[in-house]
């Protein structure tokens, strides 16, 4: 098992690159996002993962071990293999994909090129309760959003954290406004974390 690789950013191609680890040219494919984040003659270390098959091996790697962590997971699920799991996280962040499955939401899922209804949900069954909670999703996207005071704005970055559009994030912030000016009016803040999954409830349900 290679769990990392660290050394000189040899080459860098759509799909992969070329890290020299003891003067040995690795090849590694990458996600468009990490890819994005390497530069050329500079020092990187991705967290790997090594897929085995009688007629090759091929090195994956991620920005985080998080990240190699869900791919791993996503290839136990029936049909999915590491070019599958690849393009999941190429379309979705690993928290994203989080809330996908224990929301059980088909159309996220779908997203991804090779990732039919039937397909989704046979990963939503086999990895319900495997990937996180959606709290824990929840939470690391509020954390990485902007503090910004007012709900709809703390709303709307956790949504966006969680890889929705801009777009989706401002309809589903329109549909909870109703439940936050309840709340506000009856002299009570707006949670922003029940507001956030009910963000997510109303995305799913479209």
């Amino acid at each position: 098992m290679i769990a990392s690789v660290r050394g000189r950013v040899a080459a860098i191609a759509p799909d992969g690159a070329v890290v020299e680890v003891g003067g040995v040219g690795m090849l590694v494919h990458c996600t468009p996002g990490t890819l994005a984040a390497l530069r050329l003659g500079e020092e990187t270390r991705l967290a790997t993962s090594l897929v085995v098959r009688e007629e090759s091996l091929t090195l994956f790697g991620f920005g985080s071990d998080d990240e190699r962590a869900v791919f791993e997971l996503l290839q136990t699920a029936n049909g999915v293999g590491p070019k599958v799991a690849l393009a999941m996280l190429a379309v979705h962040t690993p928290n994203a994909l989080r809330v996908a499955v224990a929301a059980a939401d088909v159309k996220a899922l779908t997203r991804v090129p090779g990732v039919g209804p039937k397909g989704a949900q046979r990963i939503i069954v086999d990895l319900k309760d495997r990937l996180g909670t959606p709290e824990e999703a929840v939470n690391a996207a509020l954390d990485a959003g902007t503090a910004a005071p007012p709900w709809r704005d703390q709303v709307h970055s956790g949504l966006v954290g969680l890889g929705y559009s801009a777009r989706d994030a401002d309809e589903a912030v329109a549909a909870v406004a109703p439940q936050a000016d309840a709340e506000i009016a009856q002299g009570r803040p707006a949670q922003v974390a029940v507001l956030l999954k009910a963000a997510l409830r109303a995305l799913s349900a479209r």
